[in-house]
């Protein structure tokens, strides 16, 4: 049987080789190996921890190698990244153990010329004190990007765009696993009766204060296990995917449409507030997606949802709705923490979404009824992706406006804004990073 330092190698070698997403590739060793609850916490916090720390892991090799880090062979690199972090992030771990067991697993991926190198290395920062040093304060973007382990053109970005506080909040907030947030299917359950059914099923929950029913939970386990998912008695989804509905505010006997839908769970969301009374016509662009929602929809008991597929930026103009949520495909900037994988990535910053964002909002925008409203969101940090894509559309729509936002208790703003938007951030609201407006319809064309 593999060790779980073996299993956390496989793990990061299949991300960096393979692009796998680090959530199902962990998931999926854990399980195939049938780890205990030790050594796959063990094996979870390696990983993620890796992920997270890779741009200054990186930056400590480079202070001790004397091979450029382009030239280390990648299962070199990783087996240093992860003795690395042993040493200087896991406190429970022993200088001793971080480094023999670095060597070992060298050896047994027939890495011998390698394992002298790691030992070389890893001793050498037992040694020195301190054992590594960041760069120079003076230049910010350099500093920050190895301090939190994020790319350069990222620290740059929300430098110039939210200011330096916020940025280092932001920063802060990328590290260690994000709170899982779950929403109540009201068409199923209350939140008293589910909080009694999770604590049948030991799981924790807390009630969360900005929105009536959402929970946080933690000890879960493998959700999909529980009794509770299973008879579809609430959806995964984080307070910015719900708040996002809570603006849109969907009623019963409306008609809506959800443009970028899968995997559904807003869609879901906006069910519940319908009542799962009218119609809501949900769309994406592959098969697979599509089934997603149709099978999430049948898991809750939701009746209302028809789902297909349908281009957003080039598809035919739909009927006119009374609520249309378009929440576009973004860089995904604001969900880093949950995407550890992606953070070491150079071109993070697209210069091509803003221009398919803003197609698939006009495009959207055709079919909102005369008194509709419409959500323009995304999960990403980024401006051009964001406010600076509505406002462009306000400009050209005279016929729509901006609805100013009733911020929950709790929710609060970031940094100063249109009243018809809010750059959610995790420091202010306790939720992802996330960006939505709300737009009215208030003539036909």
């Amino acid at each position: 049987m593999p060790s779980a330092r073996q299993i956390a190698f496989n793990v990061l070698l299949k991300i960096e080789q393979d692009g796998a997403y680090s959530n199902l590739a962990l998931n999926n060793a854990i399980r195939e190996s049938k780890l205990g609850g030790v050594d796959s916490s063990f094996v979870s916090a390696l990983v993620y921890g890796v992920l997270e720390r890779q741009i200054t892991l990186d930056y400590i090799i480079k202070q001790y190698s004397k091979i450029p880090l382009r030239k280390i062979e990648i299962k070199t690199k990783i087996i240093l990244r992860m003795g690395l972090y042993q040493l200087l992030f896991m406190d429970k771990v022993p200088d001793s153990a971080a480094v023999n067991e670095s060597v070992i697993l060298a050896k047994k991926q027939k890495l011998q010329k390698s394992a002298g190198f790691i030992n070389g290395i890893l001793r050498s920062v037992t040694r020195t004190d301190p054992p590594y040093t960041l760069p120079d304060e003076k230049d910010k973007v350099i500093y920050y990007s190895v301090k939190y382990s994020a790319p350069q053109e990222l620290i740059r970005l929300w430098l110039d765009s939210y200011g330096e506080p916020n940025t280092v909040k932001l920063c802060e907030s990328l590290s260690g696993r994000p709170k899982l947030f779950i929403r109540v299917n009201t068409l199923k359950t209350d939140k008293n009766a589910l909080k009694e059914q999770f604590l049948k099923e030991g799981v924790e929950c807390k009630d969360v204060p900005v929105l009536d029913n959402a929970l946080s939970l933690s000890r879960t386990g493998s959700i999909e296990r529980l009794d509770s998912y299973k008879n579809g008695l609430f959806h995964v989804q984080d307070l910015s995917s719900q708040l996002c509905v809570h603006f849109l505010s969907p009623q019963p006997r409306e008609l809506m449409h959800d443009v970028c839908s899968a995997p559904g769970g807003k869609a879901f969301t906006a069910a519940q507030y319908m009542q799962n009374r009218g119609k809501l016509c949900c769309y994406d662009l592959f098969d697979h997606k599509v089934k997603l929602i149709s099978d999430g929809a049948r898991r809750l008991g939701i009746t209302i949802i028809s789902a297909a597929k349908r281009d957003a930026a080039e598809g035919a103009v739909l009927p006119l709705a009374d609520k249309i949520l378009c929440d576009v495909p973004c860089s995904g900037l604001g969900i880093l923490s949950r995407k550890p994988e992606i953070r070491a990535k150079s071109d993070l910053i697209s210069k091509e979404l803003p221009e398919l964002q803003y197609k698939i909002l006009c495009r959207s925008a055709k079919s909102l009824a005369v008194g509709g409203r419409l959500v323009y969101s995304t999960c990403t940090l980024n401006p051009a992706e964001n406010g600076e894509n509505v406002r462009r559309f306000l400009s050209k729509h005279p016929d729509f406006a901006g609805v100013p936002l009733e911020l929950p208790e709790g929710v609060s703003r970031a940094f100063e804004e249109q009243p018809y938007e809010i750059t959610l951030m995790p420091h202010c609201s306790g939720t992802d990073g996330f960006y939505i407006a709300l737009l009215e319809r208030r003539s036909a064309t």
